[in-house]
């Protein structure tokens, strides 16, 4: 009976061990501007392109160098705040209590990181079509500014 119950003891012990780590956070606090997006798939913008069907994309920025707060500025220029936060697992970049609020939302966006995130290099689709680039759902390389 002493054997089992030490063979129990040493089982529960071993599988506490192997709870799953939670994942690191993305190394994305840093300002970043785009070098290509993508439109419902079709590319209409690359810096420095000559023959951009969106050239306003130069004047991307989402900046999340404050622990929560962001500034976002899209396509169309306008400077936006709120609060920004990762889903625990990382896969989702979310800003929150945006003022002014984006046309047609609750004042949140959330984006998809498409590929794990890098000090150099930020990919985000967007989870929802975005209605100022006319209902489509936006895909962004980004890089440090």
């Amino acid at each position: 009976m002493k054997n089992i119950i030490l063979i129990l003891l040493v089982l529960t012990y071993a599988l506490s061990g192997c709870q799953p780590k939670a994942p690191e956070p993305a190394p994305i606090g840093r300002i970043w501007k785009a070098i290509s997006v993508k439109q419902n798939g079709g590319l209409v913008y690359t810096e420095g392109g000559t023959s951009n069907v969106k050239p306003s994309y130069a004047q991307f920025r989402l900046d999340l160098t404050s622990k929560d707060q962001v500034t976002f500025v899209d396509i169309d220029g306008r400077k936006i705040v709120g609060t920004w936060s990762l889903s625990p697992d990382n896969n989702r970049l979310i800003l929150e209590n945006l003022t002014p609020p984006p046309s047609e939302s609750t004042g949140n966006i959330e984006f998809y990181i498409t590929t794990p995130a890098t000090e150099s290099r930020l990919e985000l689709k967007r989870t929802t079509e975005s209605r100022k680039t006319g209902n489509s759902v936006n895909e962004y390389v980004l890089v440090p500014e």
